[in-house]
């Protein structure tokens, strides 16, 4: 259980081990993370863990509130953040009824897709200005951050509807022209249709057959386990996860994901397009994201199986590729001053298995801002690692998930967080928050990415900001 922390007076932290976060942080230790010193002095915001749910400011308004109040701003005092001298968000105060909250709940309210009576997921986006492509559809990833609050807010029936729906869709037959994907792989979204003529509803799902590249969703799958243990660890009803469907469905998953080849790592190798980052943009390979997610589905997976014949062999499996994947993880992607300059000494063409440069990684092939980016008190996870590449692109997801699961160890977390303080200006600046840094331009921009359009410099996927990401 990890331990949680209440505001004293003075701002002084209580420690509170009573409570219990949503995913459990096992390896981390919450109290070493508080008391190392800092390179910066700033008084900081208190995290999720840190916070009782009630201060959390998501619970909805009243029934009758929006009837009566045409405009919430009116009836609500707000408190303004302050930012101290680096440009960092300090503590501000908001009380639970805050306009914003009433606002964010209303839109939420509004996206909820209703399958046969009963909610199922919530839309990718509200705008209908112009038709765009699939954001009427729900998307499993984007429907995560959704779930979470309907579970801190006493609401799991959607979630558990969503989950249960995915996982009927996990059972169809998957078709991309004549080859059949493996049957473990989740949809990437669905879309429910009305019928008015015969009055019926019928789901469509995409698993890749419809997406821009036609790459299926390798992330799908994880973040569809990794919230059935949210909502297991949150109502205490292991009910659903126990379900013979659901054991199945995580056991699918896992052999997808475990089963052997022609691999010498213990990462996932993923096609481009392939997550959240879904156009091509060069994270083929081990991407950052894929790992961390990997990492996090497997220690839920863990927690989730049941203890007879096959969930036991299955636990087995995953207890091995979890310490191998650990220390690859922690050895091989992090970079910090002092591994940047390791690299930047090291010697190619090693032929042993003493080598140090177990990738043949060129030296030369290091980019000039990763020296001014990198500061003297931090660290991360980079973008990706391969036979003779590295990609030292900073991906925002990769490296929340990383510490959320404890793939990062609290030394590791801490020189995290210390990065984005550091860095703030390059990874948050006006519009939080930036997908990845830096963005790729001219040259490289149309040889990495094809000229896409979408993905022009600082735009979208290419050092784009989403804000929907300040929930990790």
């Amino acid at each position: 259980m990890a331990p949680t922390f209440d505001g004293g007076q003075n701002g002084n932290l209580k420690r509170n081990d009573s409570a219990a976060s949503i995913f459990e942080i096992g390896e981390s230790d919450l109290s070493r993370l508080l008391e190392k010193p800092r390179a910066v002095n700033i008084e900081r915001k208190r995290s999720f863990d840190e916070r009782s749910i009630s201060e959390l400011s998501i619970s909805s308004p009243p029934r009758n509130f929006y009837k009566n109040n045409e405009n919430s701003s009116r009836v609500f005092e707000s408190f303004g953040s302050i930012h101290s001298g680096v440009s960092t968000p300090r503590s501000f105060h908001c009380v639970e009824t805050h306009p914003i909250v009433a606002d964010a709940w209303v839109a939420l309210q509004r996206s909820i897709v209703h399958f046969r009576g009963q909610p199922v997921g919530t839309i990718a986006a509200l705008d209908h200005s112009s038709e765009e492509l699939n954001y009427d559809q729900v998307f499993v990833r984007d429907f995560v951050p959704s779930a979470l609050a309907f579970l801190m807010n006493g609401e799991p029936e959607i979630v558990k509807n969503f989950l249960l729906k995915t996982l009927r869709l996990q059972s169809w037959e998957k078709k991309v022209d004549n080859f059949t994907l493996g049957a473990g792989v989740m949809p990437a979204s669905f879309k429910v249709l009305h019928d008015p003529v015969r009055n019926s509803e019928t789901i469509i799902a995409d698993f890749g057959e419809c997406a821009i590249g036609r790459v299926a969703p390798v992330d799908s799958g994880f973040w569809w386990i990794i919230l059935l243990r949210a909502y297991t660890k949150s109502t205490g009803d292991t009910s659903l996860a126990e379900l013979p469907e659901c054991q199945r469905g995580i056991r699918l998953i896992m052999t997808l994901c475990l089963s052997e080849g022609f691999d010498t790592f213990p990462t996932l190798l993923c096609a481009d397009g392939c997550s959240m980052i879904d156009r091509r943009m060069g994270v083929y390979g081990y991407p950052i994201e894929i790992q961390a997610l990997f990492f996090m589905a497997l220690r839920c997976a863990l927690l989730l199986l049941k203890q007879d014949e096959e969930g036991k062999a299955c636990a087995e499996v995953i207890s091995k590729r979890l310490h191998a994947l650990s220390y690859h993880m922690r050895n091989y992607f992090w970079l910090d001053i002092k591994q940047l300059n390791d690299i930047y000494r090291y010697k190619t063409e090693e032929y042993s298995h003493t080598a140090v440069n177990k990738f043949n990684v060129m030296p030369d092939s290091l980019p000039d801002w990763v020296f001014d980016f990198m500061p003297t008190r931090g660290g991360y996870f980079i973008g990706n690692v391969s036979p003779a590449r590295m990609d030292f692109r900073w991906f925002c997801l990769g490296n929340c998930v990383a510490i959320l699961s404890s793939l990062a160890t609290p030394d590791q977390a801490s020189a995290i967080m210390d990065l984005i303080e550091s860095r703030w200006d390059e990874l948050v600046g006006e519009m939080p928050l930036k997908i990845c840094y830096p963005a790729m331009e001219s040259h490289e921009w149309r040889i990495v990415t094809g000229c896409d359009p979408k993905n022009t410099s600082w735009s979208y996927h290419n050092g784009g900001s989403w804000p929907v990401l300040i929930w990790l």
